[in-house]
């Protein structure tokens, strides 16, 4: 299976520790698709001019991911500050505005689509600020997005009609709440609609059937990118032909693993 992330990419400040880890959805899926076995899993993207925008390149380039067709904006990197609790889990406590990646838009040229087409799938998030391109690019390639906590009806009128894998977060959902996100994405055409649960088993809905996937057990460190590692892990599973719960077990793998160590994908830097 051939992957493109295309979207956001930013660096995880991690105050207590001083350190700052590679990250974004789009980036932590790519990374996180190739070493699920991906065949091929490119990033298309807008860098800062910044120490650590070089930083996140770095990383991209050990982890065979190239990022050639990216554009590269004088400023700042996103950095969003993170605490972490005695659990394990992430809080994020702000972080600067002024960054590349609240000033520029990523619009796709003709060029950009015509290698985007070489692709198997395209994998975006409601971080990248991507919306207004995913006609275009649902055109040439089938689309998965991430939606986070997003699930407005609004916005899902907005994208919905251009995916055909939606992931979302639903931890924070009641069970009437969670009813009602699946029963508002019945009208669209979605192949699969995943919805990690942090703890409590997350629910894939794949072409009207529902599978259920329980966290697998480890000593968390960092829940840091544990869903983004579960999609693209679950991408590549159900890409190659695994049957819905071999890939679901794979992407609870991919998750568990990452939970073990800081960072979306590793590789600390000091701030």
């Amino acid at each position: 299976m051939k992957i493109i992330g295309i979207g956001d990419n930013v660096v995880d400040c991690y105050l207590d520790q001083g350190l700052f880890y590679p990250g974004g959805n789009c980036v932590n899926v790519a990374v996180n698709a190739k070493r699920a076995g991906a065949e091929e899993a490119h990033y298309l993207g807008i860098f800062a001019s910044d120490d650590k925008a070089e930083h996140i390149k770095t990383c991209l380039q050990t982890e065979n991911i190239p990022f050639g067709h990216s554009r590269e904006v004088k400023g700042i990197s996103g950095q969003p500050k993170v605490n972490l609790t005695e659990d394990g889990d992430r809080v994020f406590v702000g972080g600067p505005k002024n960054t590349v990646q609240h000033s520029v838009k990523l619009r796709l040229t003709e060029e950009d689509l015509s290698y985007i087409k070489n692709f198997d799938l395209a994998h975006s998030s409601c971080y990248s600020s991507f919306e207004e391109e995913l006609p275009a690019l649902s055109s040439v390639i089938p689309v998965s997005f991430d939606f986070s906590d997003r699930h407005d009806r609004s916005y899902l009128e907005r994208v919905c009609p251009y995916v055909q894998f939606a992931f979302f977060s639903g931890s924070h959902l009641t069970q009437e709440e969670l009813r009602g996100l699946i029963e508002n994405l019945k009208p669209y055409s979605i192949s699969v609609v995943g919805i990690t649960r942090g703890s409590e088993p997350a629910i894939f809905i794949v072409n009207g059937k529902i599978y259920e996937q329980a966290p697998l057990k480890t000593e968390v460190v960092d829940t840091m990118g544990a869903g983004d590692s579960f999609i693209g892990a679950f991408l590549v599973g159900y890409m190659d032909q695994l049957t819905v719960q071999e890939a679901l077990y794979r992407g609870a793998e991919s998750a568990k693993n990452t939970c073990t160590f800081y960072g979306g994908f590793g590789y600390p830097k000091e701030l």
